[in-house]
């Protein structure tokens, strides 16, 4: 049994450790402001989930196939009964699984954090129905006329 299980199960750690490293790379470009390097990181982060969704029905197939339930428990189930191996297998995916979880939810707070200062960035600088800003970048006075002194 550990001889059918126990390939599944590294697979999936592996996988899981990729999207880990993937997850860290976007949690730097987004503390250093590489807002471009987002969307290759996102779609290997997509990638990434759609394999390791293929190598958890893959391995989910493997528990039934071996007369365990599908599902966590079955799981639990399969993991103990092939031995220590995949036992510490599986415990480490799941580790590593509740640190992706962790970490994407991190990660989401930074991409809200974000979203929110440029909100109420756009929100002030369009607080009136005159723009703060023209579109040559210089600061509109109301009601002013005159010389721009800081123009030089």
């Amino acid at each position: 049994m550990n001889v059918i299980l126990l390939p599944h199960l590294l697979a999936e750690k592996s996988c899981v450790e990729e999207f880990l490293a993937v997850l860290d790379l976007e949690a730097q470009a987004m503390k250093n402001n590489l807002f471009a390097d987002l969307g290759p990181l996102t779609e290997q982060k997509a990638a990434l989930l759609d394999r390791l969704a293929a190598l958890d029905q893959a391995r989910e197939s493997a528990q039934v196939a071996l007369g365990f339930e599908p599902g966590r428990a079955g799981a639990d189930e399969a993991a103990a009964a092939a031995g220590e191996a995949s036992q510490e297998a599986w415990t480490a995916l799941l580790e590593l699984a509740d640190r992706a979880k962790a970490d994407s939810r991190h990660i989401g707070s930074m991409v809200y954090g974000h979203l929110d200062f440029t909100q109420n960035a756009l929100d002030y600088l369009q607080a009136s129905k005159q723009p703060f800003y023209g579109p040559d970048g210089i600061r509109k006075a109301a009601g002013a006329s005159g010389t721009r002194l800081a123009l030089g």
